[in-house]
């Protein structure tokens, strides 16, 4: 909306928590600080990254993080939702990198400082390649690794933590990583998906073990990516395939943590498929969440394929879209949230990321991003309706706070609320981070 940010009250009250996220190795740079990760590897594989760039500077968020988190408390946002990277703090030889460390003990100090919360994730996809040199997520034994960088992080880190995340989307770990090979490690194969999923389960739940002792009082959990999927027509056949795919993609990810059981597609897996389940692996997968983190871009038509039993079909035409191709439909986030909260019992939810990729463009000293401004509105409208119809909501975070490295997309796609000139590194605000700045401030005052 050009002349306004406004959104349900609901999402007004005092303990409802609206933040902004990054990832380390999308924005920080600093490269030669740390080791090498299995992204420094992919990028340099000829035709992974569309437009061959690398994560080597980024954002240069490793310099520049004290402007970047005052730019974050001068827009009026409650917290900021960051990574850690893994291989910025365990070396090869199994030693700790203390200045890599302080780098992100300062950032804690200054988050602390401005009374913004400090939502710290453990792993957004940054495997240290000498791990990846090891077998990766094939290998059982980097999961009790990341048990061990969990417990020198939050050992370190004290009490300058609000709240801890695992893992980031697992899925995408797992199956663009070491499936469909469109992520590092750019693996390929099926028999390799499932696999490494469990694997990061299995991390999943070791750190959190290792959460509960170090900082007990720390709210700690998971981020789940999730995309509902509906139906490409009214035949069997096609609710079938959307079954299967909710299965693959949103259920072998969620059932573990809730249920401690994957859901009955296990069974049907070819056996060179199913991961090594060991015995107690899935008790302690299935430790309890303080809460579970939600991101959600698009919705997904399905249909029924002979050979491969489902296929996932482009937008319908004249859908809306993103620079992602992606189809902007704001209410499938609340029939999701509705569904997961049928479904399961669940912990208290944050929306962890929602946003869109947009071709901006700085025009004299602007950039006028209507359509974010509408797709952020639009979908905080939708999960504040789920709010009202009872799911336990405490949060939303916009991905992303600026323009970063967007993965195999290289820095070809937008996602950020602030622009950012990759040749100069110069900030600026847009649209959608100006009216949610004005909205946010209008909220604190109604809120005093």
């Amino acid at each position: 909306m050009a002349n306004g940010f406004k959104v349900s009250s609901l999402l007004s009250q005092p303990d409802f928590v609206v933040g902004v996220a990054t990832s380390s190795f999308q924005i920080e740079g600093g490269a030669e600080f740390r080791e090498p990760c299995i992204w420094d590897t992919f990028c340099k594989v000829p035709g992974a990254i569309k437009d061959a760039s690398d994560g080597h500077l980024a954002c240069d968020h490793y310099s520049r993080w004290r402007e970047d988190i005052a730019m974050v408390a001068d827009l009026g946002f409650d917290a900021y939702r960051f990574s850690v990277c893994w291989p910025r703090i365990i070396c090869a030889d199994g030693s700790v990198n203390q200045s890599g460390l302080d780098f992100y003990i300062s950032i804690l100090d200054e988050l602390k400082r401005r009374n913004l919360k400090a939502f710290v994730t453990l792993y957004h996809w940054e495997l240290p390649q000498y791990l990846e040199d090891q077998g990766g997520w094939l290998n059982r034994n980097t999961a009790h690794a990341f048990a061990t960088y969990t417990d020198v992080v939050s050992q370190a880190f004290g009490q300058r933590v609000d709240t801890y995340t695992t893992l980031n989307e697992p899925f995408c770990s797992a199956y663009l990583g070491y499936e469909a090979g469109i992520h590092a490690p750019g693996k390929k194969g099926a028999e390799y998906g499932k696999k490494a999923a469990h694997n990061l389960l299995l991390a999943h739940g070791l750190s959190m073990q290792v959460l509960a002792r170090n900082v007990p009082h720390i709210r700690r959990g998971i981020v789940l990516n999730f995309t509902p999927f509906y139906a490409a027509s009214a035949s069997p056949d096609d609710e079938r395939a959307v079954q299967l795919a909710h299965d693959h993609f949103n259920d072998w990810y969620l059932r573990p943590l809730l249920c401690g059981e994957y859901p009955d597609l296990l069974n049907q897996l070819p056996h060179n498929q199913r991961p090594d389940i060991q015995p107690g692996d899935m008790n302690v997968i299935a430790q309890p969440l303080d809460y579970l983190g939600v991101n959600y871009y698009t919705r997904s038509f399905v249909a029924w394929d002979d050979q491969t039993q489902f296929k996932i079909l482009p937008p319908p035409d004249q859908a809306p879209v993103s620079a992602m191709n992606w189809e902007i439909f704001p209410d499938a986030l609340r029939e999701l949230l509705l569904k997961l909260d049928n479904d399961y019992t669940l912990p208290p939810l944050y929306v962890t990321e929602n946003g869109m990729a947009s071709d901006d463009q700085v025009v004299r000293g602007e950039v006028k991003d209507e359509t974010r401004v509408n797709y952020l509105r639009d979908h905080m409208q939708a999960l504040a309706q789920a709010m009202d119809a009872g799911v336990d909501i405490r949060g939303y975070f916009v991905w992303s706070l600026m323009d970063n490295f967007e993965w195999a997309e290289g820095y070809l796609k937008r996602f950020g609320i602030v622009h950012v000139d990759f040749t100069t590194q110069q900030r600026l605000p847009k649209q959608s981070a100006l009216l949610l700045s004005k909205w946010l401030l209008q909220r604190s005052n109604e809120t005093r």
